[in-house]
Parts: structure tokens; C-alpha cells; sequence
């Protein structure tokens, strides 16, 4: 169980350690400074306040500390005035370090004067019960604010482990947005493709047939006949057309026309268009989200008290000297003012999420396509009826 001595003597230890930190820092370490500065000024407000609060009242009861709780008071006053000026200096100035010296040296006098003055007040103006009481709620009032820190710590590594998924989560929607454009480009890619092959094909099939055309008809042309006469040729199917051979006869286009083969066999390519759907990503919009800082009025009220120096003459209980008489006296006691100290913390609001939501849809594209279709007729019957015509007319 802690004591009072224990309690006064080892109060100090941690802020000791953080001016000694501080001390030996460079006019370099600007962030260094800061951090260990804010800390010292936490366990120092901490100190003073807990004194304040459960240590002053009880010493303030008693006759022989009454007068130890104004001087303390006093050094805390003081402490409190070298920090704030401490704070305002640059971090990185030459002012910094005369600064934490003063401001150390005012601490550990203060830190002296306790051990020597006001622990033995204590020891014995108190009783144990009152001592245990106070170091009970020192302690008390420390777990406080120990949880009170680790709450916050673990808020802020709330906020920062939150911040960190937002950010992966929005990168990895980032790269996945940027691989959905990829494949939509090598799609539009493909497609094109594609249709250029298609393009060529039915291209080559068109170059195909009129070459197969030309050559039809240059044949016709050249091919010899079986009578002098072309009118009878062409009745009595005279020309010297091979067995196995076929008439090609193409559509009732306006470009048509017949062509005789004489080739064993003809490859007639019937085409067909396809329709090829592709899809690429366009701007829609944007939504654009802008944080600014807007400023307030606030207000809170606070307790504040003032210690005056009261003086006032009475009539004595009794007409007998007691103490040192006709002789120069001088007594001194200062008055303390609080006065408020203002911070300010940061704490989330509320959280704004901008994301993209994705929805499908289904359009249905329409257009036309052509294709090629074939007719087969057999042109021997039309002959033979021809001939049967012709023999009948001579009769």
C-alpha cells in the first residue's frame, strides 16, 4: 500500500524524466520537442491538479500547513506561467532551451521544498487515516486519467486503422474501375478486330466472284461452235459445253448477269453479316465532395476562485504580550487569482462516404444485316421444251 512519503517523493519521477528528455534535445528536433513537450505539460497539470483538488483542502484545515498550501499554490502559479511561455517559444529557436531550463529549475525547487517542508508538515499535522484518505484518491484520480488516455489512444487508432481500410478500400475500387476500362478497351479492341476480318473476308469472297465471272465469260467467249449459226447454237444447246459442266446464273439484281462455267465444280460463297455488340465506359458525371472549415462561437462556464489578503484590526482576548513585541515584523502573503485555461480537442463528427454503386441494365441494340441466299433452277427442261417447239414448227 502506498504512503504519503512514498506518494510525494515519487510523484516527480516522470516529469524529471521528461525534462532531462527535453533538455538534452536540439534545435533540430522540432517534432521531438512538441511531442515531449506536450507530455511534460500533461503529467504537470496533472500533478498540480491533483494537489489542488485533494491534497490543499486538508493541508488548508490544519494550523501548522495552512501557510505551506499558499507558497505550493504560488509555485504552481508560477509553474503554470513558464509553461504557457514555453509553448508560444519556437521549437526550434535558441530561446527554447534557456527556457526549459528556467522552467526546470522552478520545478525541481518546488520539488525540494515539498520533501523538505511540506512532507514533514504533512506527516505530522495528519493523521494516518487522512493520509491514507488523500493518497487513496490521489491514486484514484490518476487511474482516471491513465484510462482516460488509453480510451483516447485506442480512439485514435480506431480512426487511423478506419482511415487506412477507407483508403485501401478506395484504392482497390480505383483499380478495380481501372481494370473494368481495360477490358472494356480490349473488347472495343477484339470487336474492331473483328469486324475488319469480317470486312476483308467478304471483301475477298466479292473479288472472288467477279474473278470467277470474268473468267466465265471470257471462256464463253472464246469457246467454238457446232454450227455456223449462234441462234441455232443457243436453241439446240449446240454449244461445246463439256458433260459435267453447269450454268451459273446469279440473282435478278440490276448488276446480274448470266455467266456459263466450265469448270467440274463451282464454290459459291453465300455471306452473312453479324451483328458484333461491344460497349465502352463514358462520363456520366461528376460528384464533386469538398471539406472546408467553418468557424463558431462557443462557450463554457468554468469556476474560478480569488484568494484575497483580508487585513482587519480587533481588540485583543487579553491585555498580556505573548510573543515578540516592539519590534519590527514584517509579514507577507500572496494572493492567487485562477484564471482559465483554454484548449481544444479534436473528435469526429460524423463521416462522409463517397463511393460509386454499380446497377446493370440490359438495351437491346437493333439493326439490319444481309446474307446471301441461293436459286437453283434446271435449265435442261427449258431446253428440251425449246427443241420440241422448234421440230413441231417445221412439220
Amino acid at each position: 500500500m502506498t504512503t504519503i512519503r512514498q506518494l510525494i517523493q515519487a510523484s516527480p519521477t516522470k516529469a524529471s524524466e521528461l525534462f532531462a528528455v527535453l533538455a538534452d534535445t536540439s534545435n533540430n528536433a522540432v517534432k521531438t520537442r512538441e511531442r515531449i513537450l506536450g507530455d511534460l505539460k500533461s503529467e504537470l497539470e496533472l500533478l498540480a491538479q491533483l494537489e489542488e483538488e485533494h491534497l490543499f483542502p486538508v493541508l488548508r484545515k490544519h494550523r501548522e500547513t495552512k501557510d505551506l498550501v499558499t507558497a505550493a499554490l504560488s509555485d504552481n502559479k508560477l509553474t503554470r506561467k513558464l509553461l504557457d511561455e514555453l509553448e508560444q517559444t519556437p521549437k526550434g529557436s535558441e530561446e527554447f532551451g534557456p527556457k526549459v531550463a528556467e522552467l526546470r529549475k522552478v520545478f525541481q525547487q518546488s520539488v525540494r521544498d515539498e520533501r523538505k517542508e511540506l512532507l514533514p508538515a504533512v506527516l505530522k499535522a495528519l493523521s494516518d487515516e487522512e493520509a491514507q484518505a488523500i493518497v487513496e484518491k490521489i491514486e484514484e484520480g490518476k487511474a482516471e486519467v491513465e484510462e482516460a488516455k488509453r480510451a483516447e489512444a485506442e480512439q485514435r487508432r480506431a480512426e487511423q486503422r478506419q482511415e487506412r481500410e477507407q483508403a485501401e478500400r478506395l484504392l482497390a475500387e480505383q483499380e478495380e474501375a481501372a481494370d473494368r476500362e481495360r477490358k472494356t478497351r480490349e473488347a472495343a479492341r477484339k470487336t474492331a478486330e473483328q469486324v475488319a476480318r469480317t470486312a476483308e473476308v467478304a471483301a475477298e469472297s466479292t473479288r472472288q466472284v467477279a474473278q470467277s465471272a470474268a473468267e466465265t465469260v471470257q471462256r464463253v467467249a472464246t469457246a467454238p461452235l457446232s454450227t455456223g449459226s449462234l441462234f441455232f447454237d443457243a436453241m439446240f444447246g449446240m454449244w461445246g459445253v463439256p458433260s459435267g459442266r453447269s450454268m451459273a446464273r446469279s440473282g435478278n439484281s440490276p448488276s446480274s448477269r448470266n455467266q456459263l462455267s466450265t469448270q467440274e465444280e463451282e464454290v459459291i460463297p453465300l455471306a452473312e453479316e453479324t451483328l458484333i455488340v461491344g460497349k465502352h465506359t463514358v462520363n456520366s458525371g461528376t460528384t464533386t465532395v469538398r471539406r472546408y472549415v467553418v468557424e463558431a462561437p462557443a462557450e463554457q462556464q468554468v469556476t474560478l476562485y480569488d484568494e484575497k489578503v483580508v487585513v482587519e484590526r480587533r481588540r485583543p482576548v487579553t491585555d498580556e504580550a505573548t510573543g515578540e513585541t516592539l519590534t519590527e515584523l514584517t509579514v507577507e502573503m500572496v494572493e492567487t487569482s485562477e484564471v482559465p485555461l483554454v484548449a481544444k480537442g479534436v473528435r469526429v463528427r460524423e463521416e462522409v462516404v463517397v463511393r460509386r454503386e454499380r446497377t446493370q441494365r440490359v438495351e437491346t441494340v437493333r439493326d439490319t444485316i444481309r446474307r446471301d441466299e441461293v436459286e437453283i433452277s434446271n435449265a435442261s427442261e427449258r431446253s428440251g421444251n425449246r427443241r420440241a417447239a422448234l421440230t413441231h414448227s417445221r412439220k
